[in-house]
């Protein structure tokens, strides 16, 4: 058995339907984790589907009380070959958002996996169900193919999964910190997210971090009508409006100083050179000349800033009436890079509004999370990008960190971990919308890639196990 007859199974376990057949059973858990409670079926995905899976796979597992009320559990899995070996922390989430029944092509269910040419439909495929079932199905052929050669894998692996990381991973902090000495590793290699586009495998290293925030205006009690008040009561939405475009421009630049990051550094503009955004045929065309002036739209995404509206609302919008509203409130987030002073966000945006006059727009932080950026020089950067090319033969696109976010400040800053991410997944891919979908192609490429890089891992003095954490 060598590292060829590995992908030779893999793509077999791709045609003969055995990656499918396992997606949709995952599909089928009402795994919603945005609903503000923790339905049943968060557990039930990961004791009656993923514990039974991970056992067989010599895996021992523990259901892990989520510390943080009315949240999802997680699931603790190990498999120790020898404590004296190195050890690979693995990490997925088996929780979606809402399933939009009803809002779907005619034909497509949500909980149900349905094959279309290269697009698999159903919640989950693309984030995160698929991704984390492509990997540890690569992980399980791995298995099978060294026991062929009488060893093992020649290095211990961890998994965490959770079932709240779509509703801000409530508790994983906790849990990462109680259970630092059981998710101590080397190094840390997990999917989710998109590649850049469907064609170029992709490696990226970190995410962007994200705060959410809301901005609200309360003028009064209850709405006075437009005609006999007009002109002589203050208008929240007006005032809310007018706050809003002192923070960022109608071309999209942020214009609060306090929330911007450092310069662009060198390194990175020279990593992301020949990186393309929205190369994919079903991409949405880029706005020419939105952001910050003078970068590159790849440079936008990884390297920069972005101040968004996510919501903005004031009376009743679906149905107007001649009445000067109450109240304005616009739910606000900044995507944010390393070097950020994101945690001062609430007296940074709050001193910025004092001094542009509009004291009476309060700011009410929500959900946040860091930024992280593994160093491009780091040993595993390298021979992550010479395993990943080996296996499809494409040579893969390197990300310094994807512009969304994930909880990896966690694995990266909690546990000390470098931190490396494969995604199976594409930007298009309808994620958190109707009609979500994992490509076919993609995710078989995904096998032969994750199966290369769990078997390279296990070759003597291959890969660089100690280094690798020394320089994280």
């Amino acid at each position: 058995m060598q590292r060829q007859d590995l992908l030779k199974q893999v793509d077999q376990f791709f045609s003969t339907g055995g990656l499918a057949t396992e997606l949709a059973r995952r599909v089928a858990f009402r795994s919603e984790s945005d609903t503000g409670q923790s339905p049943p079926a968060l557990r039930e995905y990961l004791e009656n589907e993923m514990q039974p899976w991970l056992h067989a796979q010599g895996f021992v597992c523990e259901i892990l009380p989520n510390p943080v009320a009315n949240a999802g559990p997680l699931l603790l899995a190990r498999r120790i070959e020898d404590p004296a070996l190195p050890t690979l922390l693995s990490y997925g989430h088996g929780d979606v958002v809402s399933g939009q029944e009803g809002a779907w092509r005619e034909g497509l269910n949500p909980w149900e996996l349905r094959i279309e040419g290269d697009h698999w439909y159903g919640r989950g495929t693309a984030d995160n169900k698929g991704q984390h079932t492509i990997t540890l199905a690569a992980l399980a052929h791995t298995l099978a193919a060294r026991k062929a050669q009488r060893r093992g894998l020649g290095y211990n692996v961890t998994l965490l999964l959770e079932t709240g990381e779509e509703a801000g991973s409530p508790g994983l902090r906790t849990i990462c910190e109680t259970y630092r000495d059981t998710l101590s590793a080397d190094v840390f290699v997990a999917s989710d997210g998109p590649r850049i586009s469907a064609a170029s495998p992709t490696l990226f290293l970190g995410s962007r971090g994200a705060v959410n925030f809301s901005l609200s205006v309360r003028s009064r009690e209850r709405a006075y009508h437009s005609g006999n008040w007009g002109g002589v009561l203050a208008n929240p939405a007006t005032l809310l409006s007018h706050a809003l475009a002192t923070m960022v421009s109608a071309q999209g630049r942020i214009l609060v100083p306090g929330l911007l990051p450092p310069p662009v550094p060198d390194k990175l503009r020279n990593a992301v050179r020949t990186v393309e955004v929205g190369a994919d045929p079903d991409a949405p065309t880029l706005s020419p000349g939105w952001g910050e002036p003078g970068l590159r739209p790849i440079e936008q995404l990884v390297g920069w800033n972005t101040l968004e509206v996510l919501a903005l609302g004031s009376g009743n919008t679906t149905r107007p009436i001649n009445a000067i509203p109450s109240s304005a409130v616009a739910h606000c987030q900044l995507r944010f890079v390393v070097g950020t002073d994101w945690q001062n966000l609430s007296r940074t945006v709050r001193a910025h509004l004092d001094a542009q006059g509009f004291e009476m727009v309060d700011v009410e932080v929500g959900m946040s999370c860091g930024a992280t950026r593994l160093d491009l020089d780091n040993p595993w950067v390298d021979w992550t990008l010479a395993s990943m090319q080996a296996s499809p033969g494409k040579v893969p696109t390197l990300l310094p960190n994807l512009a969304g976010s994930l909880p990896n400040d966690l694995f990266a800053d909690v546990l000390g971990l470098p931190t490396l991410w494969i995604p199976h997944s594409y930007p298009a891919c309808a994620q958190h919308a109707s009609n979500e979908h994992l490509l076919g192609s993609v995710a078989r490429e995904g096998l032969a890639i994750m199966a290369g890089l769990f078997w390279d891992l296990g070759e003597e003095n291959n890969a660089p196990w100690v280094s690798g954490r020394t320089q994280a």
